[in-house]
Parts: C-alpha cells; structure tokens; sequence
C-alpha cells in the first residue's frame, strides 16, 4: 500500500497548529489556525541532504500574536492600507479606526488574526489538502466594517513537478444582506537560505504604482508609471538586488499559460528558484528593510487582488463589490524548484 502525505494536530505554544509532512520526509509546513497562517515551509535538497526553509514565518506565540510585519498573513477583507482608517461604500461614511487620533495607519484587513477551523483535509501520496473556514465576519465584529462573510482557505501541499509546490486559494461568500467590499492577499516572506542583495528578482509587470511619502498610491492615472521610465525598478529582466530598497506594487503582470503569472526569486549560487504564482491582481515587494527581527534576511513576494487604497479608488469599484449569496476567489502559491530539475 503506498504512503500518503500526513496532517497531524500540534501547537505553537498557546495556539493550534497543523503539520503537514510527506510520507518520505520530503516536505514538512506548518499552518497556524489562527489567522490560517503559514508558519513554515521545507522541502528537501539534494545537494543539501536535508530539508530547507523557505519561508521566514512565525518562529513562537509571542511573534504570531504581535502580527509584527505580517508574516504570511492572509489579507482580507482588505491587502496593505486604507488611506486614514477610513472609506466611503454603499452612501455611508466608514471609520475602521473609531476614537483614534495621531496615527491612523491600518494594515492588511483582519483575518489575519481571526479564528478559524480546520472543515476537510484529504491526503493521497502526492500531496495533502486543508480546507480552513472562519465564519467571525460579521457587522459589530470589526469597527468600520458592518458586512457577513464566509471565509475559506484551501491549502494545496505537495509535489509538482519540476519541484514542490504550495498553492492557496481564499474563497469569500457575501452571507449578509448589502454588497460588501473585499479584496484578498498574502503577505509571505521568502528565503533561499542567504541575504537577499545576493538574489536574483524577476517582476514580469510593466507598471510600477506610485505612492506619496505614506505609501498611498497617487490619485487617479497619476499613480500609473511604465516601469521603461523607472529603470531602478524594472526588474522585468532578471537581476541582482543588491542594495534596492523596495516597499512597492507592481501592475500589469505578463501571464503565461492558463492566465498564471510567475515573479521569481533565484539564487544564482546554487540555481534555486522560488517562482510566486498568482491568477490575476498585483505583487507588491518588500525587502523587509524594516523588521524587527532579521531585516534583509527575506523578502516579501505579496500576490494581491487590488493596489494599496483600493476602498478609496473609484476604479476598484466594481472589483471589490461582494454581491450578497455570491463567491469570489483568489487563487496563489510558490513552486520551489531546487537546481537540477
């Protein structure tokens, strides 16, 4: 009888984990049911004859419950900022940030620190699948956002060739009775087991987004530049990243085959390739110059639905609108593809 992958029931100090191994040893991740996040990713190497990090995740309670730099969090209802904590929808004024004064930067949605549940699992030898659900989006739940959502997280662990794979899919369901906003995201970190001024950055997008000194891109078309005038930007060819210091998104992302657009990190030393996977939206990169922990050490590859401030951008209207009874999903993942494949 051949093997399959297994998911076993563990914790991270206080909070719930699940961990995910293949019958060989060859792959290993860890999902947190707190905000269904990704704790950590291994995959075996050869060369290396034992299993490496491939993601700089949460290393113990204290971390996941700070969020500090949003470690692989799942960004709904809502990727990055919204400008001021507050937005306008369906006629009514919105304050996701009530009584707060001074600093009213907000980041990333919630479910990133919401409760969820783990509702399916399957395994076969190739590969397991998770299916995470939290239903604790509700109107008082989170101060500015008066709307019912259902949402599921599918994780997909396991072997695709040329390498391995981990692919996630966030599924949101309007149960309320108004059509809500959303948008979806990830905020992961990537390592290939060296500082990232070594590594070699392919962004296949051909518009950079242009923000003011918050980081809330420019009005209108304004916020729109063809990356042929930003040179320092273009990472449409391969190259080292060196010293770039880089918090931007990135539009218009060339799709290969079936609508799959790929941004690759690779480590010219050893030939390793992350390759960041999304069906539609942006990436926004960060080079993690301002962690508290490990700065530099990793890089954030953030496949999302909308740029930054999209609740305010009248050209996100129609994206963002959650109609009620309906679905939306946003498919992503990373392939790791080890050199020698």
């Amino acid at each position: 009888m051949t093997a399959e992958y297994r998911i076993a029931e563990d914790r991270l100090g206080g909070e719930p984990t699940l961990v995910v191994s293949a019958p060989d040893g060859s792959v290993h991740a860890v999902v947190a049911l707190r905000g269904a996040t990704l704790l950590s990713w291994q995959a075996a190497h050869a060369a290396a004859g034992r299993l490496t990090e491939l993601t700089d995740g949460y290393r113990d309670e204290k971390e996941l419950l700070s969020q500090d730099g949003v470690r692989a969090g799942l960004l709904a209802p809502f990727p990055n900022r919204v400008a001021d904590g507050r937005y306008r929808y369906g006629g009514h004024d919105h304050d996701l940030l009530p009584g707060r004064d001074g600093d009213r930067t907000i980041y990333h949605g919630f479910a990133r620190e919401a409760p969820f549940r783990l509702v399916d699992a399957t395994t076969t030898a190739d590969s397991a699948r998770l299916l995470l659900r939290c239903t604790g989006i509700r109107p008082g739940a989170y101060p500015g956002y008066p709307f019912a959502l259902d949402l599921d997280v599918e994780y997909t662990i396991g072997r695709r060739e040329p390498g391995v794979e981990l692919g996630i899919t966030i599924r949101a369901t309007n149960v309320g009775e108004t059509t809500a906003p959303y948008a979806a995201g990830w905020h992961p970190y990537f390592t290939l087991s060296r500082p990232i001024d070594d590594l070699v950055l392919h962004i296949p997008a051909d518009t950079l987004i242009r923000t003011d000194a918050l980081l809330v891109p420019l009005p209108g078309e304004d916020a729109r530049l063809p990356l042929d005038d930003s040179p320092a930007m273009d990472f449409r060819t391969p190259r080292r990243l060196g010293d770039a210091v880089i918090d931007a998104c990135f539009a218009d992302l060339a799709a290969g085959p079936g609508g799959r657009a790929e941004t690759v990190l690779g480590d010219p030393a050893t030939g390793d390739e992350l390759r960041v996977w999304q069906y539609g939206g942006y990436m926004h990169v960060f080079t993690g110059d301002t962690l508290a922990r490990d700065r530099r050490a990793s890089i954030a590859l953030e496949p999302v639905e909308t740029m930054t401030n999209a609740y305010n951008r009248p050209e996100h209207a129609a994206a963002l609108a959650l109609e009620p009874g309906r679905q939306r999903e946003f498919r992503f993942g990373v392939t790791y593809v080890p050199s020698g494949y």
